[in-house]
């Protein structure tokens, strides 16, 4: 993974211990972390280390933090979306459903899905082994779907699932923060979203294979597909209770007696992470947020703009991802042709997200990032609402293929909102407001499409080119707000001499994005 660092051609003898606020001792008693702080012990401003030290650190990093956070992002997204392949097994004919109970369900979903991210969170944040627990618990909901006899229970493990799977996502967010500089975290959260790709390739494949069970003890097979996934992620669940360590100096336990690493590794991993982000160590992991902070975090404008790139970026793209297969099969193509032809987008759309991630980082730029992803989907969705019904299958699934592969920003937005956070409190909470605001987007997009436009759904591609094309004098006015308050930030805080400036830096109530020494990345 070091590979995707910005800075290359380490000399490995080098000092890798990046300049701080704790070089300068005016500024450093300004910036020590809370006695609470649990890695406290190993925190020693005067530490120093080489490249040989770091770059194979951030490997075992990847290899005990990411490649877990990877795998268990994997078993959820296979509950979360099997709903899709089940569809190419006659889900919805065999309960008697339609395409309108069918976006009833996925809102449900995603609507409770919603509200249970942040109390979720705010849960995570207090209480260790959340994530395996609630893991445990929604691997249950999913192969109870194996049982579903009507509409009512059919909407019922969708809230069920949308309560317990909700604030898996930003938990792993700002779990991995733990453990990740600012600029290390975005193409970690890549690699995690591209877990979601990997899934969308997968799982096509076991459908293709599990469904052929129709039939068996007389059953459809898309029963086998949700008890035997929902199987696989209680086996994930129960092995993540053993694998999730709850911060750097914390790996040892009864069953991992000599833990990950030794004590220099630790003194470098927690010297690293607040040289780069002091806020790290404002409060200690498990310190739960209290109802004053977490309004204040709410109240937080500066995150706003963020938080509405991630209502509207994924509207353009959401409908027809969810009724791909749907749309496969109504342009002719049968059960497993419609699942295998989902693939090559997926395959691509990897490869874009990873290198738009990657060149998010080398260039220091996110907005233009997630304008460019609009500008990539706008034509592709002018051709679906324009072209006419004789138009060749392949001409619409290429389309549709194209559209699909597109660079998706989710990564970078997250870490973008976690960098402007620049506290341990507001990053709890952002993490979860943020990923509201998508699902929200995502109950707007699953009623897009609706049964009087089928199958051709002109009508609402439509609407998603009106959308795509709001999104794009979006991002320009985010990457606007942004400069402009930095410039605002720059005028005050050069306006001060510096003992202005050191007095500011004893004496300010103001935290994270407030303080006047804090500029915004945009």
């Amino acid at each position: 993974m070091t590979l995707f660092r910005r800075k290359k051609n380490h000399n490995l003898d080098e000092i890798a211990t990046q300049p701080s606020v704790f070089d300068d001792p005016e500024k450093a008693k300004h910036f020590q972390p809370t006695e609470k702080y649990e890695n406290l012990h190993r925190f020693d401003p005067s530490a120093r280390w080489t490249w040989a030290e770091e770059l194979p650190l951030i490997n075992k990093l990847d290899w005990k933090i990411t490649l877990w956070a990877c795998i268990a992002f994997f078993a959820l997204d296979l509950d979360r979306g099997n709903l899709i392949q089940a569809n190419t097994d006659n889900f919805l004919e065999d309960l008697g459903l339609t395409t309108n109970d069918y976006n009833l369900g996925n809102t449900i979903f995603r609507l409770v899905f919603l509200i249970a991210e942040l109390p979720s969170q705010l849960v995570s944040k207090k209480v260790g082994k959340w994530i395996p627990t609630i893991m445990v618990l929604w691997s249950f909901v999913a192969s109870s779907q194996f049982w579903l006899n009507s509409r009512a229970t059919f909407l019922a493990t969708r809230a069920l699932l949308g309560l317990l799977q909700g604030g898996f996502i930003p938990d792993i967010v700002l779990y991995l923060s733990y453990f990740f500089k600012g600029n290390e975290l975005p193409f970690r959260l890549a690699l995690f979203w591209a877990t979601l790709n990997i899934v969308d390739i997968v799982a096509p494949l076991l459908a293709f294979g599990i469904l052929r069970l129709r039939g068996y003890d007389g059953r459809e097979g898309w029963r086998w597909l949700f008890l035997i996934e929902g199987l696989f992620t209680l086996t994930v669940g129960i092995w993540s209770w053993f694998m999730m360590a709850p911060s750097p100096t914390q790996t040892k336990s009864w069953h991992r007696p000599k833990g990950w690493f030794n004590e220099r590794e630790e003194v470098i991993m927690v010297n690293r992470i607040l040289r780069d982000d002091p806020s790290k160590g404002d409060m200690h992991n498990r310190q739960a947020v209290d109802f004053k902070r977490l309004w204040k975090s709410l109240c937080d404008f500066d995150l706003w703009p963020i938080y509405i790139a991630g209502l509207v970026f994924g509207i353009p793209v959401g409908p027809p991802a969810q009724y791909l297969t749907l749309t496969l099969r109504n342009l002719g193509f049968d059960t497993f042709n419609s699942n295998i032809l989902t693939i090559p987008s997926v395959a691509l759309g990897t490869i874009t997200m990873l290198v738009l991630t990657y060149l998010s980082e080398v260039w220091n730029e996110r907005s233009l990032m997630g304008l460019f992803a609009q500008v990539w989907i706008l034509p592709n969705i002018v051709a679906l609402a324009a072209l006419p019904s004789s138009t060749s299958p392949w001409v619409k699934y290429a389309v549709l293929t194209v559209m699909l592969a597109y660079p998706y920003p989710h990564a970078i937005q997250v870490g973008w909102c976690s960098r402007n956070s620049n506290t341990v409190r507001a990053r709890t909470v952002s993490a979860a407001a943020y990923n509201m605001f998508v699902q929200v987007s995502g109950i707007v997009y699953s009623n897009i499409y609706r049964a009087d436009d089928r199958p051709e759904y002109r009508r609402g591609n439509r609407q998603l080119v009106a959308i795509c094309a709001g999104n794009i004098v979006i991002y320009i006015l985010i990457k606007v707000y942004y400069i402009w308050r930095n410039k605002q930030r720059d005028r005050d805080w050069n306006a001060m001499t510096r003992e202005e400036q050191i007095h500011y830096l004893e004496t300010t109530t103001d935290e994270g994005s407030k303080r006047k020494d804090f500029r915004f990345a945009h």
